[in-house]
């Protein structure tokens, strides 16, 4: 099961685990952030496209999200999936790379989040990071060199329907060129 977004390192995650052979799902969190509504459309293009199953799932709250970090979110998406949508044995996967700000997307972060994840289901589920140590820049070379296509995703943290530009994830995506 891949926490995925309909962003670019979800995108790459997907495949390149569909592509080592893997039986390959979508979770998609619906949790009130501001990107959802695109996040969710543009993910369900590419898993059609990657013909992987998407599951979806939404947890209520009055708190809404703007851009910007979300602490807590990828640990928050990850207990989310075990909590909500019961996996099935095996790795839980996320696109979490280096050079971000994050915590939620670190080294640290990784290894705590394992063994909780293995505690908590007698080690039934695992943790995937695949791109842990690979760049934003890595990832979207990964995506070029697959033919991914990078037009389906979504990565506007303001969730317009027109990219806003200003957020790091529209300014990353500049910066790349994609």
């Amino acid at each position: 099961m891949v926490l995925a977004s309909g962003g670019i390192d979800s995108t790459a995650c997907l495949h390149m685990l569909q592509t080592r052979g893997l039986n390959v799902s979508a979770l998609f969190v619906d949790f009130g952030q501001a990107a959802r509504l695109q996040e969710r459309s543009a993910l369900r293009r590419i898993c059609k496209r990657l013909r992987v199953r998407l599951y979806e799932i939404r947890v209520e709250s009055r708190r809404r999200y703007g851009p910007g970090e979300i602490v807590g979110r990828n640990a928050f998406l990850i207990f989310s999936a075990i909590v909500f949508a019961r996996p099935q044995p095996g790795p839980i996967a996320l696109g979490i790379h280096s050079g971000t700000p994050y915590f939620d997307c670190s080294a640290a972060f990784f290894k705590s989040i394992s063994t909780l994840v293995e505690d908590h289901t007698d080690s039934q589920n695992q943790i995937l990071a695949p791109f842990l140590s690979w760049s934003k820049a890595q990832i979207v070379g990964y995506c070029r060199d697959e033919g991914i296509p990078l037009e389906l995703t979504y990565s506007c943290e303001r969730g317009t329907a027109r990219p806003c530009g200003r957020c790091l994830s529209c300014r990353d995506r500049k910066a790349l060129t994609c």
